[in-house]
């Protein structure tokens, strides 16, 4: 009896418009429970090896978290997953908002997509009624016409949909939920793109059948009164009222936020003057009310309304886009940010990786590799926020410079050239976030070897250990070895693959990261009264240790050596710098990933999961590929 879950999974066909139902077995829930977790198992089994990312034989798919859908708080998830067009590799993007519950409510728990149509189209999925519908219509819309279209048409659905930018193809596009929710990073509005996909369109009434379902709710019930015991706390008001916006200043002054195309340092470049301008607490003057993902008791987003700029709502900017548009450009024009995040979402397009892009272009043209002739007469000097905006929509257009940067910087450096590379500020292709490894030195592992690099949500030890809640509270049964503190140690390396592989399972259940910093949350209790299983703390170690094997071993598949990639030297302070916080610091994060590997039964030179490892792990359909 299937329990937590509903065993199937949906397979659209756009070439020949089959639709099938896939049985999924409980074994494939039970080692990688959900999300990309499940995504990575079917696809790796389902897709060919090394077909071009916007090839028509591609699958790719939505798939919420394990969790996703029921009340378990922090758990509004979903996840869109397949290869990458940007860095080809295996890619994921997390996104929160309604629309991953609403895959649920269908009675799914994953939609896989392969193929191409002839036209562009749109998924619809009403309880039984799915069809594939002609979206000539809604092609050339921005991604918030065309949900307001859809939804005058079939009510009050959820809608994921691309913009102009996927339509063009451009490598960096997203895919967008609730008006401005965004799956934004590995490209894959692109891949809709290509295959004439212009939106998903869900409607559902189905309810996911709980093994212990008394137990479950009183779990709930006291998760939410140990919550509202400690709401007034300020860390818990400081996020409730500013969400990620909160970190704008204070991450800008420990140095952070990479600025100006990270050779900058907030000492010269970017100070605490400039900061203020673009704070949480300049941009709550615009709010007009409160927005939460489903099952959130923070809430920590809102919907804006900027007068002076003609925009009636909007979601809030996050602290990323804040950053990738402000310190990175040394931008301090927050109606300029604003009107930047509103063109970014409309458009469907990754506000990091374009923050990255144009500090590109900034810094090539500061440097006399792009001239006024090149940017179509633009002056694209440091701030110069009209210049950008302009260039933003030229990027999303394909128009003039636009085109060549509309795939990434590095593509775009190997088509200028001219030194160009050096300010290609990239990890295999996705532009880095807007965190310093200098400043959390575990992402510079993370940036640069994770199976989809250039990410800040994949695992950071550091990030985990800044959370307030004590080690060994958050999860029960889950600690960390002792001597942290000592770099290049085997506990930490130990600590690195423990937190890797709690990422990997959590990401997989659907759970926000954002639930480690307010109590303790009692994880196994949730899982094992929704599923009616018994599943220990090391047990979902393992889980987790498994998906980001696998992972790992598509990346492999496709023929990538992740091993061989090297971060920009800025990013790892390679040379060190000489003024700002990160002055005389270099990360070893090549050190760090050699260690991590052996922890992981991966060969340290080069990244391959070991013959033992993949067979211990259940992985050995994976050995025709890596042996």
């Amino acid at each position: 009896m299937k329990q937590g879950y509903f065993g199937k999974v949906l397979l659209i066909n756009l070439s020949n418009k089959e639709i099938q139902e896939l049985e999924i077995p409980e074994t494939d829930y039970l080692q990688y429970f959900g999300g990309y977790g499940l995504a990575c198992k079917l696809i790796y089994e389902r897709m060919p090896a090394r077909i071009a990312a916007l090839d028509p034989e591609v699958i790719f798919g939505f798939f919420p978290g394990l969790f996703t859908g029921t009340s378990i708080p922090f758990t509004g998830r979903y996840m869109v997953a397949g290869k990458s067009p940007l860095t080809e590799t295996w890619g994921d993007s997390n996104a929160g908002g309604y629309f991953g519950p609403e895959i649920k409510k269908c009675g799914y728990d994953g939609i896989l997509i392969e193929g191409k149509a002839d036209n562009p189209v749109y998924i619809l999925i009403k309880d039984d009624q799915k069809e594939i519908i002609n979206a000539t219509g809604l092609w050339g819309l921005d991604c918030m016409q065309t949900e307001q279209k859809l939804k005058k048409k079939h009510g009050n659905v959820r809608v994921a949909c691309i913009g102009p930018a996927g339509e063009n193809l451009s490598l960096v596009s997203a895919i967008i939920n609730d008006l401005g929710r965004a799956a934004g990073r590995s490209g894959f509005g692109a891949v809709m793109g290509s295959k004439n996909l212009k939106a998903l369109v869900l409607k559902g009434t189905s309810k996911i059948p709980i093994a212990r379902e008394s137990e479950l709710k009183a779990l709930i019930k006291k998760y939410h009164e140990s919550f509202n015991a400690i709401r007034n706390e300020t860390r818990i008001k400081t996020w409730r009222e500013f969400g990620t916006t909160s970190n704008i200043v204070s991450a800008g002054k420990i140095g952070d936020s990479p600025i100006k195309n990270w050779s900058g340092n907030p000492e010269d470049h970017f100070p605490e003057n400039k900061l203020e301008k673009i704070s949480g607490e300049k941009i709550q003057e615009y709010k007009v009310k409160d927005y939460g993902c489903f099952s959130c008791p923070i809430q920590c987003g809102a919907i804006m309304k900027i007068e002076e700029l003609g925009i009636t709502e909007m979601h809030l900017p996050e602290y990323e886009t804040c950053s990738a548009f402000g310190s990175l450009l040394l931008n301090d024009d927050l109606m300029a940010i604003f009107k930047l995040n509103d063109t970014c979402n409309r458009a469907g397009i990754d506000t990091i990786s374009t923050g990255g892009i144009i500090s590109f272009a900034l810094e090539c043209y500061e440097k006399g590799i792009l001239t006024k002739e090149d940017t179509d007469g633009l002056e694209l000097n440091w701030g110069n926020s009209e210049a950008i905006i302009q260039l933003v929509n030229k990027i999303i257009n394909r128009e003039g410079i636009g085109d060549i940067l509309a795939d990434g910087v590095k593509r775009a450096s190997q088509k200028i050239g001219k030194g160009s590379e050096k300010y290609a500020i990239h990890s295999l292709g996705q532009e880095l976030p807007m965190h310093d490894p200098k400043i959390y030195p575990s992402l510079g592992m993370t940036y640069s070897f994770d199976p989809t690099p250039g990410r800040h949500t994949a695992a950071s030890l550091d990030w985990y250990l800044t959370s307030p809640v004590k080690d060994g509270d958050l999860y029960e049964g889950f600690t960390l070895p002792k001597g942290l503190e000592k770099m290049g140690s085997s506990s930490r390396h130990e600590a690195m693959k423990r937190i890797t592989c709690l990422t990997q399972s959590t990401n997989s259940l659907g759970i926000c990261w954002f639930s480690w910093d307010i109590q303790s949350y009692p994880l196994l209790k949730f899982l094992n009264a929704l599923t009616g299983w018994d599943i220990s703390m090391e047990e979902l170690l393992e889980c987790g240790m498994r998906i980001q094997t696998l992972r790992q071993a598509f990346t492999i598949r496709e023929g990538i050596t992740i091993a061989r990639n090297k971060l920009p030297g800025r990013s790892i302070g390679d040379p060190p710098f000489e003024r700002g916080p990160w002055k005389g610091i270099t990360i070893d994060y090549v050190g760090d990933y050699k260690g991590y590997c052996k922890k992981m039964g991966w060969n340290p030179e080069t990244g391959y999961p070991l013959k033992k490892t993949l067979m211990e792990l259940s992985l050995e359909f994976t050995l025709k590929d890596l042996y």
